[in-house]
């Protein structure tokens, strides 16, 4: 995988979640619009002090809705049009929390379309 000047992310040409897919487990990366953004390092210690703060007070509240709470890592993709191959797709990205309520929108590898929340 080549890449260019900014290490934090590859603009030698459009990526796109088929892409995606096969890069390092152990290396987190979000696509926008096809260009590849590294999300490492880990967030600091006040970020994620602040996710578990916020997530306790969010699993009561979805229980008993269609909702479902997921944290990162956990795929979003945003597809250009409805009817996009998932490996086209050229936006994912991986939001610190996300709510889904849509089940169709759920698959086993993440949320295509926009979270709930």
């Amino acid at each position: 995988m080549q890449r260019t000047g900014d290490p934090a992310r590859k603009t030698d040409r459009r990526y796109t979640y088929g892409d995606y897919r096969t890069w390092a487990e152990d290396e987190r990366w979000e696509l926008i619009d096809g260009v590849a953004w590294n999300m490492s390092p880990a967030p600091v210690r006040r970020h994620q002090g602040i996710l578990t703060e916020i997530l306790p007070q969010l699993l009561p509240y979805m229980e008993g809705k269609s909702c479902e709470v997921y944290a990162a890592p956990f795929d979003v993709l945003l597809p250009e049009r409805p009817d996009q191959d998932e490996d086209e797709v050229s936006t994912v990205a991986q939001p610190d929390i996300s709510v889904v309520c849509d089940q169709a929108k759920l698959t086993d590898k993440g949320c295509t379309g926009a979270p709930s929340i």
